[in-house]
């Protein structure tokens, strides 16, 4: 079954646009620090960009890798290296020089890495250049000439299912998504966003930066979530949106939620969004959304005051199609899902994976997933996560919402555990609510957990245990690496035997 939605949204060259809003909008506040007076209008982020490339002077289609924490100028070396028609890769902070450097053997011609620390740089084996400064540099004025339209950004998805591979995004995709976004979420120029996710992931650089952009609105960027003063620091900066993660959301569910009056939704990516947890946001919209790198960030997204719980929404902008093996199935019935679009990348760096893309351009995703008679879409996990046992099939998922119903868990993650019998039987790792917990408060969870699982799932579906636990592995944007997790399980069964 097939669904699509392909409202035209219409974009610019990314130069064009940044030259739009300093032209249209230039003394209004693009991007402000959340936690510091910090700020650049659009007529100050077109001079810092701009003198950016200038002062660089970089030859053609330069690979940039860039490495830096504050996230204004992070964002303005992203947005520079893009709009000047060079490929952007941003790197995580934490990344060692080992590891940049094996990204950089991967990249023919110009490499230059964005840096404060000349060590740094010396270690990876990369030329250094300066980042950027934020009020433009002296005497330094946009040049037109700076700006080409051939830019890109490489990123390399989160590996839960293997080995990362890279992802070239061209400038077109990204702001045909980022616009996509803007338009679903109704952006306006007096909205005001605020975004804790790191920028180096594309929902960052897409959903924060480019929805933005495209609106004509604020960002306020955080350098990471903080629980504590969350809903004063909403308030004392005016927030009317704020994008998320359902790690974030779920701590926030964990005390009473105290939203301004101003925010008008939360949008939440990156993984399902447990029911418990959207309860606990009854009366604000939540947009509810599903995506991947590979799509340039969203591709589907609940509507705006119009949620369908349990799903992840519609497609925008993007065509979904179920399929089991190559076959396209029928309504409500669980198979792989498949994409294609304009923010839908064609192939994988260096020619990888060529197996996951068929000769009409959709990409199977690996993830599986149902569609409803209105077009909206449910998850139920992994190709790589679903559970053999015996010959039964375990969505983790379907596991997960059962043990999610009790009120003291805030998150759960099921994976499969090696059985000599079996191949492998479910198992389930649970978050408590509240962190600071006796060793019997623990049992006595566990027991009523597993009273749940025998109430609610066949036995075949029932966790072979249940594993109390302060967290799970996560990469940075928080989602689960069931891999990593996989792999803990099967060492430690290793090292039993």
């Amino acid at each position: 079954m097939t669904r699509e939605k392909t409202d035209g949204v219409p974009t610019a060259s990314l130069g064009e646009l940044l030259r739009l809003r300093a032209a249209e909008d230039g003394d209004r506040n693009y991007l402000e620090d959340a936690r510091s007076t910090t700020a650049l209008t659009y007529a100050q982020t077109l001079d810092a960009v701009s003198s950016f490339i200038a002062g660089a002077g970089l030859p053609a289609r330069t690979t940039v890798f860039i490495d830096e924490s504050d996230p204004l100028v992070f964002a303005v070396a992203h947005l520079g290296a893009v709009a000047a028609g060079h490929r952007s890769v941003p790197l995580d902070p934490a990344l060692a020089p080992d590891d940049i450097a094996r990204l950089a053997k991967l990249v023919d011609g110009p490499k230059v890495l964005v840096t404060a620390a000349d060590a740094r740089a010396a270690a990876c084996g990369v030329d250094r250049i300066a980042p950027p400064q934020l009020d433009g540099g002296p005497g330094r004025r946009p040049e037109a000439s700076v700006f080409r339209p051939d830019g890109s950004a490489m990123l390399f998805t989160s590996g839960s299912t293997g080995t990362p591979k890279g992802v070239e995004l061209g400038a077109d995709q990204l702001l045909f998504v980022g616009a996509a976004v803007a338009d679903h979420l109704r952006l306006t120029p007096e909205d005001r966003g605020y975004n804790s996710l790191p920028l180096f992931h594309i929902n960052a650089e897409v959903v924060g930066l480019l929805s933005t952009l495209s609106a004509g609105s604020t960002l306020v960027l955080d350098r990471r979530f903080h629980r504590t003063g969350f809903w004063p620091l909403m308030a004392q900066r005016d927030i009317s949106w704020i994008n998320a993660v359902p790690a974030i959301l779920a701590v926030l569910a964990t005390e009473p939620i105290a939203a301004p009056q101003r925010l008008r939704l939360i949008r939440t990516a990156s993984a399902p969004l447990p029911g418990p947890v959207a309860d606990a946001f009854d009366g604000i919209p939540l947009v509810v959304s599903y995506g991947m790198t590979e799509a340039s960030s969203q591709i589907t997204a609940t509507p705006v005051n119009a949620p369908r719980h349990g799903t992840v929404g519609v497609p925008v902008g993007t065509e979904v199609e179920v399929r089991d093996g190559g076959t396209a199935v029928s309504t409500g019935t669980v198979g792989e899902l498949w994409i294609r679009g304009p923010g839908v990348v064609t192939s994988y760096f260096g020619g990888a994976a060529a197996d996951r893309f068929d000769a009409d351009g959709w990409l199977r995703t690996g993830d599986l997933g149902s569609l409803d008679d209105d077009g909206y879409v449910t998850l139920a996990g992994r190709v790589d996560d679903v559970i053999n046992r015996g010959g039964e099939k375990v969505y983790p998922l379907e596991v997960e919402e059962v043990l999610l119903i009790d009120s003291e868990v805030r998150e759960v993650v099921v994976v499969g555990a090696p059985d000599d019998v079996l191949g492998f039987v479910p198992v389930a790792f649970v978050i408590p609510a509240e962190r600071a917990r006796s060793d019997e408060q623990e049992r006595t969870l566990v027991e009523r957990l597993a009273a749940l699982a025998e109430e609610r799932l066949p036995r075949f579906k029932r966790p072979r245990t249940i594993t109390v636990v302060d967290d799970v592995p996560r990469a940075a944007t928080g989602k689960v690496q069931r891999v990593r997790l996989r792999s803990a399980i099967a060492d430690s069964a290793a090292n039993a035997e």
